[in-house]
């Protein structure tokens, strides 16, 4: 069965997540900023409240995805902060000074997140060479990469992601999101035959809506 997740940037849509159809749950902050790290204390509160799965973003700030020595070491330490909390996973993607994947960096943090498996987030869309990119996310053991084919949206970017679906196959999960709602994702899925995808149900403000999050579900399942 097709799977759904819900990119959730505050405490009060994640909440309204958990009572949904959805399978997994995003968690991060600041929708302005494209989602950063949540605060401790509310994931803990959103772990409490369901046993849907959790997954955590870890992002030192908005912007770009070249992290200074100083950033990258937060993100270490939030890491190791979050795997106490009985999360599911995490969420992050670093990027070079020439936007091309940062085998290295991203390696460590892979390193430390184990047990839990990683998704390579839209920073993935910023790289010059879908393909090339997939291949390196590959390697280093990333589980799922967030990806609209490296375009501002996944109508835009249809016709990579289906490419991206077709080489993955089933060594990694490509996951369409970035613009994705119920008036489109039937298009999308039948042109990408994705298993999994991305959205933040966000209608009309910066909480997500419940509705909204049943009738994609529904859509991707029917």
């Amino acid at each position: 069965m097709k799977k759904l997740e819900i990119a959730c940037f505050n405490l009060e849509s994640a909440l309204i997540a958990s009572t949904s159809n959805a399978d997994r749950i995003e968690f991060c902050a600041d929708a302005s900023a494209g989602g950063i790290t949540p605060p401790l204390e509310e994931i803990e509160i959103l772990r409490a409240s369901t046993e849907k799965e959790i997954v955590i973003m870890i992002r030192p700030r908005g912007g770009d995805f070249y992290y200074s020595d100083i950033e990258f070491e937060h993100m270490k330490t939030e890491i190791n902060a979050i795997k106490n909390l009985n999360i599911n996973g995490f969420v992050f993607g670093i990027l070079d000074e020439n936007n091309e994947i940062d085998f290295n960096r991203n390696q460590e943090l892979i390193e430390l997140a184990k047990p839990y498996p990683c998704t390579f987030h839209r920073a993935f869309d910023r790289t010059s060479d879908a393909l090339i990119s997939l291949e390196k996310v590959t390697d280093l053991g990333f589980k799922t990469i967030l990806t609209s084919g490296l375009s501002n949206n996944v109508d835009q970017g249809k016709y990579t992601l289906k490419t991206l679906v077709e080489k993955a196959k089933k060594q990694i999960t490509i996951m369409p999101g970035g613009g994705l709602r119920s008036t489109n994702i039937k298009d999308i899925d039948d042109n990408t035959k994705a298993q999994y995808f991305h959205s933040s149900a966000m209608i009309n403000s910066e909480i997500a809506d419940l509705n909204e999050i049943n009738l994609l579900k529904k859509l991707i399942s029917s």
